[in-house]
């Protein structure tokens, strides 16, 4: 498989992907909040949501402890709003699904990516969605090549999405 990046930057700036499934809204609002779900594709979280605090192990990267998220805003099966990570430059990342005609259009925005960072982040969302993607389409999303077909494939479009970045200021 060799993917095509999706990325696009909106008028704010910030990096924005999307995928379309042929699945109800709730059944992809459970692949992204459920932590048995999730695991599959992206890392299990453990800890109390009601908190406002989770941590995620992340799947795909043999993470040895789970990363701190916070949880910004949710708005079930619409809306999710989290902070991933607790530093100056922790990722800020919004998914909003959108329930269509058969179809649930699943919107990831990472808010405000810092421009250096682009030609990794970007093909990183593009690999986690596709492996979201091949994970509730019945795949294996082990089966997708980060090094092969994500990074560094990808990298020299989200070089030029960098410097639309960095050209507004």
């Amino acid at each position: 498989m060799t993917a095509q990046p999706t990325g696009r930057l909106d008028p704010a700036g910030h990096l924005v992907l999307s995928r379309t499934l042929p699945a109800p809204l709730e059944e992809l609002w459970a692949a992204v909040t459920d932590p048995g779900r999730l695991g599959r594709w992206y890392g299990t979280w453990s800890g109390d949501p009601s908190s406002g605090r989770v941590g995620v192990l992340m799947t795909a990267e043999g993470a040895d402890r789970p990363e701190p998220v916070l949880l910004r805003r949710c708005a079930p099966p619409r809306h999710l709003a989290v902070t991933l990570g607790t530093t100056a430059d922790a990722w800020r990342v919004d998914l909003d699904l959108e329930d269509g005609d058969g179809t649930t259009v699943v919107r990831l925005t990472h808010r405000y990516p810092a421009a250096g960072d682009l030609d990794s982040v970007g093909p990183g969302w593009e690999y986690y969605l596709d492996r979201m993607v091949a994970a509730e389409s019945g795949r294996d999303p082990d089966e997708l090549d980060f090094a092969r077909n994500y990074h560094p494939a990808m990298a020299q479009y989200y070089r030029a999405l960098a410097d639309e970045l960095h050209a507004r200021g």
